[in-house]
């Protein structure tokens, strides 16, 4: 099992110290010490005000934002959670995660999804009603462009020919995030992992997604997702499964290593390979003692 966390800007306005070199610093290299395997940060370039005011949250550039990452660790991968792919053309997100990926020796991962915020895609100037055609596009661009030179691709909205990209990186994995049964099926036929996105009742209907609260929740998705993935003719362990412990985690004052623990190993025995870990965003030395906490008795221990 491994264990990653998304950068703690979890709320609007954001504690000024969380959107420092400082602060990005600190929490990344106290992650890669305590044993965390990845960090991520989120995807937000055009979030309207409404949304930030009615719960929402600040959000960084995943992708500048890792480099700095990469340059401050030296073990930790970089997985962003997620880039909502139909923002951006994809030749456009080809190049910065080919880009990262070199400068990291290798550590990029690409977490992408769909995304939910309709008012963020006009604000982009993107059709919200051809995401889902532009998600597929963009996996084709990627694929293509990285292992191809003199690379062809007829898109929504542009025509490239003769596309040559350096760098070409040995083999970026993406990882496809959402709760649907279509991104199941992608995953099985496209995909390197699959990162379901923990949502209740309330929280799924503003993002417009399907329910996933817990385990029991979880487990007719795996089944779907493994039958899936045997129709394509591949093999379950090349793809990587994220999900929660759903327990307290060491910020809250009811946290029990041992549940904890007992939790892995529930979720490893039905396939998950990521654990994704909860960091507060009230204080970065409240942050940086959970961090430190959890490798001490979650990851070490685990281990």
């Amino acid at each position: 099992m491994k264990h990653w966390f998304t950068y703690p800007l979890i709320a609007h306005p954001s504690n000024p110290a969380f959107m420092s070199r400082e602060g990005i610093e600190a929490v990344s290299r106290a992650a890669d010490k305590a044993g965390f395997a990845g960090i991520g940060f989120t995807d937000h370039p055009a979030p309207p005000q409404k949304w930030l005011v009615g719960g929402g949250h600040d959000a960084l550039d995943p992708f500048v934002v890792l480099a700095l990452v990469a340059a401050s660790t030296e073990r930790l991968l970089l997985v962003p959670n997620i880039v909502v792919l139909p923002y951006r053309n994809p030749f456009v997100v080809a190049k910065a995660a080919a880009t990262l990926d070199l400068i990291s020796s290798g550590r990029f991962v690409l977490s992408v999804a769909t995304g939910y915020l309709r008012s963020e895609y006009r604000n982009l100037g993107v059709d919200f009603q051809q995401r889902n055609a532009l998600f597929d596009e963009a996996l084709d661009v990627l694929r293509g462009v990285w292992s191809q030179d003199d690379f062809d691709f007829e898109g929504i909205g542009f025509s490239a020919k003769g596309v040559t990209a350096n760098p070409k990186p040995p083999r970026i994995p993406i990882w496809i995030g959402g709760n649907s049964a279509l991104t199941r099926r992608r995953v099985a036929a496209r995909g390197d992992g699959w990162n379901p996105f923990p949502a209740g009742e309330q929280l799924a209907q503003v993002t417009r997604t399907t329910p996933l609260r817990d385990l029991d929740d979880l487990l007719p998705m795996l089944d779907h997702l493994w039958t899936q993935v045997d129709r394509e003719g591949r093999d379950r362990s090349e793809i990587d499964v994220t999900f929660t412990a759903g327990v307290p985690g060491p910020g809250d004052p009811r946290f029990d290593a041992g549940a904890h623990l007992e939790a892995l190993d529930r979720l490893s025995g039905v396939g998950v390979t990521w654990v994704s870990a909860g960091v507060p965003g009230d204080s970065l030395a409240h942050a940086i003692e959970v961090i430190e906490q959890y490798g001490a008795e979650v990851i070490a221990a685990a281990s």
